[in-house]
């Protein structure tokens, strides 16, 4: 009989075993790590009236699928994988309307649309497969934006990673092998908790003058022109709605009409017989909530002074003309005077500017455009935008088509001259003279460069206003701005209408893992079980003998033989 091992001996093999083990547990905790981390952003949640709109649930721990799923498979604990190349409307269309259950949706992107691509920008001339992508992509937005999602929908751009783990996917999809508790394949899991609503989100409004050649002593006497742009967005995922040309155009194009009326006003010789209001008004998704308020906040000697207000709204992506839209008659004796100043310039420019009336339902809440708000106080006022048609509410207010790579700067450029030039020859009554006050290459000349660092500063600022803080760095940023090329600026901070309730989740972290089947699991545990039971014999018959074990084994005597 082989010599009884000795208690050290026994040590030494105990820990042996329990190392091989955790080796053993480490390879399999191995075949299901996570294959890759990415960036996701969350499908906007919000409340219109108490109405619920957009992806309800944050939270996501479901197997994978692509677009090659089975016809008649199960999706409701299913995480569907949509790249936006392989993007069928009518699909989603079907299963949005006929609310067919879904453990959630991802849709890829590709990286034109990311605003953090630092790629060619500034183009209006797009290949044919840019156009379709965009197209593609504004129908969607609209259809998530106005659906009510009872699973989390997110966002995510296309990089090796991800493209990997599609092929993957869609391999096992083709082959007849999707992804489920059986059969294994690609988890993706997002921890979120549940969104929780904003609580009272609040908007900013940024105001600057620029003070004319008094008359006496009192400047309130002189009559005033508003310039204004609203600067906020709105769009299906918060935290990539930048809005480069809705309304990043507008706000660079009014910065740097400030930054050079400035120059003019900062000599008194130069200075003109009109005080300059410019205003960066926020709410503008939400029928210009803002500037309701922030010309509500006005005196009547205030608004009464106002001949009129220029409102700029999407001038980043137009080659050979732009509109003009007016509340007020044609026949309007300011409107007439706009329109001329703006069309004789045009000209000199080369390029045309059109005039479109729309009269205004002052019992309909909806407000299309900008200079609404103040043809509602009686103050003439006209919007200059690419558009041609007012857009309906919520759409194109800077959402995941708005991005840097579709905006041409020379477009900004060239609506600066227009807006400049006109305001320019009104003030110094320059009207149907081919002067050029602020002609290339003088020291009035328009500043490309200027534009261009702004225009990339919005480009990389998501700019949803009920997520900004109350002293956010970008208002920060804007007044600063505004304080250098204006005098008396300040904030206007105000409640967003209560109709309107937003929610908190807007990005996560998408955790990858590529999972066993259920039949590898078996194996495994019936592995592991082997290694134990045969891990446990050998420290039983090393420590207490064969016949120990071998008694563990048989039946133990009944009571009535223990008797006898």
């Amino acid at each position: 009989m082989a010599p009884r091992k000795s208690p050290r001996e026994r040590q030494m093999l105990v820990l042996e075993s329990v190392i091989a083990l955790v080796f053993v547990l480490v390879a399999c905790v191995e075949l299901c790590d996570g294959a890759t981390v990415v960036d996701v952003y969350h499908l906007i949640q919000y409340d219109i009236s108490g109405a619920p709109f957009g992806s309800r649930l944050a939270g996501l721990n479901h197997h994978a699928t692509s677009l090659h799923f089975s016809p008649h498979a199960d999706l409701s604990r299913t995480v569907l994988l949509i790249p936006l190349r392989e993007f069928n409307i009518s699909f989603v269309k079907e299963y949005i309307a006929e609310n067919k259950p879904l453990g959630g949706l991802l849709f890829l992107l590709p990286q034109i649309f990311n605003f953090e691509n630092k790629g060619e920008v500034g183009s209006n001339h797009l290949d044919g497969t840019e156009e379709l992508l965009k197209n593609v992509l504004a129908e969607l937005e609209q259809i998530l934006i106005r659906t009510n999602l009872p699973y989390p929908v997110y966002f995510a751009f296309e990089d090796d990673n991800i493209n990997a783990v599609l092929a993957d996917i869609k391999k096992s999809d083709i082959t007849g092998q999707p992804a489920t508790a059986t059969t294994g394949g690609y988890k993706f899991v997002v921890s979120a908790l549940e969104p929780k609503s904003l609580v009272s989100p609040s908007i900013t409004n940024i105001q600057g003058w620029l003070t004319g050649l008094k008359a006496g002593d009192d400047a309130h006497q002189l009559p005033t022109i508003a310039i204004v742009a609203s600067y906020d967005t709105f769009g299906a995922a918060p935290a990539l709605s930048v809005g480069s040309d809705s309304n990043g155009s507008g706000v660079v194009a009014l910065l740097e009409v400030a930054r050079l009326f400035s120059l003019l006003y900062s000599n008194p010789k130069t200075r003109g017989q009109y005080n300059l209001l410019f205003g960066l008004t926020s709410g503008g998704p939400y029928n210009y909530n803002g500037t309701r308020k922030w010309l509500r906040s006005f005196d009547q000697r205030l608004r009464e002074s106002i001949d009129y207000a220029i409102c700029i709204d999407s001038i980043g992506s137009w080659e050979n003309e732009l509109w003009i839209h007016v509340s007020k008659p044609p026949e309007n004796s300011y409107i007439k005077q706009i329109m001329e100043d703006f069309s004789s310039v045009a000209e000199e420019l080369g390029f045309n500017v059109n005039l479109k009336h729309k009269k205004i339902n002052i019992s309909n809440p909806r407000v299309a455009w900008e200079h609404e708000q103040f043809s509602r106080l009686r103050v003439t006022a006209a919007t200059l935008s690419e558009l041609s048609a007012a857009p309906e509410l919520l759409e194109k207010t800077g959402g995941l088509i708005d991005s840097r790579h579709f905006v041409d700067e020379k477009a900004i450029i060239r609506g600066v001259k227009l807006v400049a030039e006109s305001l320019a020859r009104h003030i110094y009554g320059h009207q149907g003279k081919n002067i050029q006050i602020f002609a290339d290459n003088s020291n009035l000349a328009v500043n490309p460069y200027y534009i261009r660092s702004w225009l990339d500063v919005l480009s990389q600022t998501p700019r949803v206003a009920p997520f900004f803080s109350k002293d956010d760095p970008f208002v920060m940023a804007l007044k600063k701005e505004l304080e250098d090329h204006t005098d008396e600026v300040n904030l206007q901070r105000e409640a967003l209408d209560g109709m309107f309730t937003f929610y908190d989740s807007t990005s996560a972290k998408l955790n990858i893992y590529q999972v066993a089947s259920v039949t590898f699991d078996l194996l495994l545990l019936l592995v592991l079980g082997s290694y134990l039971i045969v891990l446990f014999s050998f420290l039983v018959i090393t420590t207490r003998g064969l016949d120990d074990l071998i008694s563990l084994f048989r039946r133990p005597p009944s009571r009535k033989v223990k008797t006898a």
